[in-house]
């Protein structure tokens, strides 16, 4: 009995495919939803450390010149920044919001925060920041 009659047909099953695409789901669904969490904690990181340098070059600014900068375009041009950060969270350039100095002997931008709108892991509104 060595005919073709005993062979088994190659291939996978209906069954098989099935049991494998339920384990391939079940591992996305729980891979999927920290992936975009880790994505959002690297951003959030971003901002913080972008807020960082802002404020270190508007403290620099004041240290040196004895005035707050006119603009964020201002620490550009005295060579404080390289660049304006782009913000993470809204992808742009311009949306950051200016804190302006109550000062009136020293007019100008003394604080920075994001224009984001929401709120961060820790609750609190990224425009708090």
């Amino acid at each position: 009995m060595t005919g073709s009659a005993h062979r088994r047909p190659c291939g996978f099953t209906l069954i098989e495919l099935l049991v494998v695409m339920t384990i391939i789901s079940v591992l996305l669904t729980i891979a999927v939803p920290r992936y975009f969490r880790t994505l959002e904690r690297s951003r959030e990181t971003v901002l913080h450390s972008d807020l960082g340098v802002l404020r270190e070059a508007i403290d620099k600014h004041y240290g040196d010149l004895g005035q707050y900068p006119d603009s964020l375009v201002a620490l550009v041009e005295r060579k404080y920044i390289r660049a304006v950060p782009v913000d993470p969270l809204t992808k742009a350039a311009d949306t950051w919001e200016m804190v302006v100095s109550d000062d009136p002997d020293h007019p100008g931008i003394r604080d920075v925060h994001s224009g984001a709108p929401g709120n961060g892991e820790d609750g609190s509104p990224y425009s708090q920041w």
